[in-house]
């Protein structure tokens, strides 16, 4: 039995309806209902391997490559909850954490949420804990509870004090809606000067807006997100998810001190969703920010060229090579009666990339194996991690 190991890869998810705001900073128990899509892993994902052995001397952690120290309080606690519900054969046994994304760290685009689920699922697969996980992948990050589950995804909020009645759930399952498709504009890779944690206690004290948010707001769009969802209607979807995305920016400059997170690119892409839509007479796509200048862009898959085409020209890379990542697509060239109407500023090089993806599943084991050298990012002999980490 010893040593073991685990690996495991973990998605993305992107709230359409936001968490933001905690009424128990330590539980993690939110302030509203939220509402998500979790992204394919092809494109984006966390990859955890947890090697265990009752010869390593302490727990330990390595995150894109880097040892981290241990003493984060949000990940003790998520390794001593599934420590308590493991069997008795597991508890004399350190730990070696190796993960790393296949995205921008901290830049806005969930890589908390993908991580800590990561690592949960990963630990809970390790220790064969059995049950529901999204609770336990809360107390790292609360929208890491959502990451557990594919398709779209509630969490809900729940009313008890000791945040029992606090998970997630698969509310309709991807196949429900294959047809939605995903285009992310980097615009920036950086990490924010303003962490989420921070921005949401902030507004949570400050911000009278988001009052009324949680008390009027979420309840009613909860309900019509779902009945979109529920109907694929996705003229009711994309409205939903901007006002929704809106009203979040509108909170965090609302908050004292404020929290820009959106700069002029991220401005002038919104600007571009409206006018496409405007110009077609109908929702062709729709945009939804998290606290970050990056926009994930939502349409049918039959606009997914027409879109990346209207972003390829206002937003032109100084190479067309590597700036479409993910799956393939062919974006549109535009014509005349294309342009006719559209008054975007042009942004050179605004935009990094764009990430072209879909709606996925949750987390998935890779391997148990120790003899899978190839999957697992430890070197089983030395049991630390491989080189090119």
């Amino acid at each position: 039995m010893d040593p073991i190991i685990v690996t495991c890869i973990a998605p993305v998810n992107i709230a359409v309806i936001k968490y933001w705001g905690k009424r128990d900073e330590e539980l993690i128990l939110p302030v509203n209902d939220s509402f998500s899509l979790t992204l394919d892993t092809n494109e984006m994902r966390a990859t955890t391997s947890i090697m265990a052995s009752s010869k390593f001397e302490k727990d330990q952690i390595w995150l894109n490559g880097r040892e981290e120290s241990m003493d984060n309080p949000r990940l003790i606690r998520c390794l001593s909850q599934v420590r308590n519900k493991s069997g008795s054969s597991f508890k004399n046994l350190k730990i070696r954490i190796c993960s790393e994304n296949n995205f921008p760290t901290a830049a806005g685009l969930a890589s908390s949420a993908a991580g800590y689920a990561c690592l949960v699922y990963a630990l809970c697969q390790l220790f064969e804990v059995t049950g529901d996980i999204s609770s336990l992948a809360r107390l790292g990050s609360g929208s890491a509870c959502r990451s557990t589950l594919g398709g779209f995804v509630q969490w809900h909020m729940g009313k008890l004090s000791d945040g029992s009645d606090s998970f997630s759930e698969t509310i309709y399952p991807l196949k429900h809606w294959s047809d939605i498709k995903v285009l992310i504009c980097v615009v920036s890779d950086s990490r924010k000067k303003v962490p989420s944690s921070v921005g949401m206690k902030n507004g949570v004290k400050t911000s009278t807006l988001l009052k009324y948010r949680v008390e009027k707001d979420v309840p009613e769009r909860m309900n019509r997100i779902l009945e979109a969802v529920k109907n694929k209607d996705f003229e009711r979807f994309a409205e939903i998810v901007m006002k929704d995305s809106n009203q979040f920016h509108a909170i965090c400059m609302d908050t004292y001190p404020p929290n820009p997170y959106l700069n002029d690119t991220s401005h002038s892409v919104s600007s571009l969703v409206h006018q496409i839509n405007n110009k077609f007479g109908k929702n062709m796509v729709c945009y939804t920010y998290d606290a970050g200048p990056n926009a994930c862009l939502f349409m049918p898959s039959s606009n997914v060229n027409l879109v990346a085409g209207y972003i390829q020209h206002f937003f032109p890379p100084s190479s067309k090579e590597d700036f479409i990542i993910g799956k393939t697509i062919s974006p549109n060239t535009l014509d005349k009666d294309l342009l006719q109407g559209l008054e975007v500023k042009s942004h050179p090089n605004g935009l990094k990339y764009l990430i072209a993806t879909e709606i996925g599943d949750g987390p998935r084991l890779l391997s148990k194996d120790i003899k899978d050298s190839g999957i697992h990012l430890f070197d089983t002999s030395s049991g630390l991690p491989n080189k090119h980490n």
